[in-house]
């Protein structure tokens, strides 16, 4: 149900487009009954000259609609599509750190590039569908003028088709729903290996791995052949059981004209009715399939949409005073982590410079400004502060070199000390930094630990660390022991009064 609400809400949202897409959709749909209506009076009239131009102003007319229902009938596609991936945004700033924790990069993956666009499409259905019901309608009446038997075998014909496609579609539903989530599940595996890569290969598990890739995705594959075979069987029947009702009906009124129930031009009329219905037809085979594969996809949009960060009540411990560098030390570093996590938010005053952040391929330059402009002096100084000159020197372009996805091209201490730089130059409120000097050598630690305390006079910062060359620069140590604050001091009174402390530390 919250699949068809989401669906439902998109189309509220834009209610005037669509209103306008289903009057477009229906005058176009309806038009279309005009020319054999008018080419059976041109036929029993004798090519009267009326008739004749009356018949070419029809088709104008009615390109010309079908030209603003092709575009009113994209800008509603568009539309959902830019609401779902605002949404999908949205929801990936709230979750924040929690995303990784709440579902995985491969289904996230697959939502944005496939889900978004089913769900795009599924509402093409409230402009041609709505005409399709008003023109089936019309149809049906005309026939009704001409003979009593035809419109009954069209009242009849139509339902009888969606009685024949419905177990079908139910089918087809139910297997796209497994299919989906086994191709969430293996792009997720296949994210898993492409970051993984080094490390399988050095533990020799790249080969097993891959095996175990390629038996899930023959797997899918399977999956994917039975979705297409439904797929195909509802296409073939879309377009041939139409074919055969058009024979019929045709058959049908070829017998009354020989009887001379009905005249020359009326037939031609029916003939004409009949092949416009398929257009109608097709519109509710086709919307069928895309509703069905709508919901399918707005069941994982929604799904996503209602994940939620636990709440986090505000971090344990005594308060620290305002632009002071604070350590914070735990047998176990996600505890200290956490505890950042709790103090950070995201309310845009506060910064987590996470030592796994994502590095984006680009030019040091614009990986170090982000989606700021600093100029060049700034710059500079952030990379000074991440004791970072030798990255810059080392590179062949300095600034100006090309950084690879992910900072492939640099080692594990230049990636270290270009995402601290990265969020010195951001300059926030409240730095709240994780292991920022993990991958350095003692001496380019000691040089960033001093450089980071005169950079961030004034402004607040935490780290998580267990470097003692970081923390004997701290204001102030907070030791976390089961998720709550157990000692509060400087580095060296931690060391001397705290034993555990001291364990830690090694």
């Amino acid at each position: 149900m919250k699949a068809a609400r989401y669906l439902c809400w998109l189309a509220w949202a834009q209610k005037g487009r669509v209103a306008l897409g289903a009057m477009l959709g229906t005058l176009w749909m309806v038009g279309l009954t005009l020319p054999p209506y008018l080419l059976s009076r041109v036929i029993d009239d004798g090519l009267a000259p009326g008739w004749v131009l009356a018949l070419l102003g029809a088709g104008l007319v009615n390109a010309w609609l079908a030209m603003l229902r092709h575009r009113t009938m994209t800008k509603i596609r568009m539309d959902a599509n830019f609401r779902t991936v605002r949404a999908l945004i949205e929801q990936i700033n709230n979750l924040g750190a929690d995303l990784p924790k709440r579902t995985s990069a491969g289904d996230v993956v697959t939502i944005g590039i496939g889900d978004v666009i089913a769900i795009a499409a599924s509402l093409t259905v409230t402009g041609p569908g709505v005409g399709a019901v008003v023109s089936y309608g019309v149809v049906a009446v005309l026939l009704l003028q001409v003979s009593v038997l035809l419109a009954v075998v069209v009242l009849l014909g139509v339902p009888l088709l969606a009685i024949v496609l419905g177990p079908l579609l139910g089918r087809l539903m139910k297997v796209q729903y497994g299919y989906r989530e086994n191709q969430g599940r293996l792009t997720t595996r296949l994210v898993d290996l492409i970051e993984g890569l080094r490390v399988l290969n050095a533990f020799g598990g790249k080969a097993a791995y891959a095996e175990r890739y390629r038996a899930d995705s023959a797997s899918l594959r399977e999956q994917g052949y039975r979705v297409a075979s439904l797929t195909s069987w509802i296409g073939a029947l879309g377009t041939g059981l139409p074919a055969l009702f058009l024979a019929a009906v045709t058959w049908l009124g070829a017998r009354l004209a020989a009887e001379g129930t009905i005249t020359v031009g009326e037939l031609v009329g029916v003939y004409g009715y009949i092949a416009m219905l398929v257009v109608p037809v097709s519109f509710f085979i086709e919307g069928s399939f895309q509703i069905s594969h709508g919901l399918v996809a707005a069941r994982q949009v929604t799904r996503f949409l209602a994940l939620r960060a636990p709440d986090r009540p505000p971090p344990a411990g005594p308060e620290v005073a305002p632009g002071s560098l604070v350590g914070l030390v735990s047998a176990r570093p996600e505890e200290s982590v956490a505890m950042l996590e709790g103090m950070g938010g995201f309310d845009g005053t506060s910064l987590i410079a996470d030592h796994d952040a994502a590095l984006f391929a680009g030019t040091l330059r614009e990986v170090l400004q982000g989606r700021g402009e600093a100029d060049d002096e700034a710059v500079h100084r952030a990379v000074h502060v991440a004791a970072a000159q030798d990255v810059v020197a080392g590179l062949r372009h300095g600034l100006d070199s090309t950084i690879e996805p992910g900072g492939r091209n640099l080692s594990g201490g230049q990636r270290q000390r270009v995402r601290l730089a990265r969020a010195l130059l951001a300059e926030p409120e409240v730095l709240l930094a994780v292991e920022p000097t993990s991958a350095l050598d003692a001496h380019t630690e000691s040089l960033l630990a001093g450089r980071l305390r005169k950079a961030r006079a004034g402004r607040t910062t935490f780290v998580a660390t267990t470097s003692p060359l970081l923390l004997a620069q701290a204001d102030q140590v907070l030791f976390i022991e089961d998720g709550q604050v157990a000692a509060t001091g400087t580095h060296h009174e931690l060391m001397d009064s705290t034993p555990a402390y001291r364990s830690v530390l090694g």
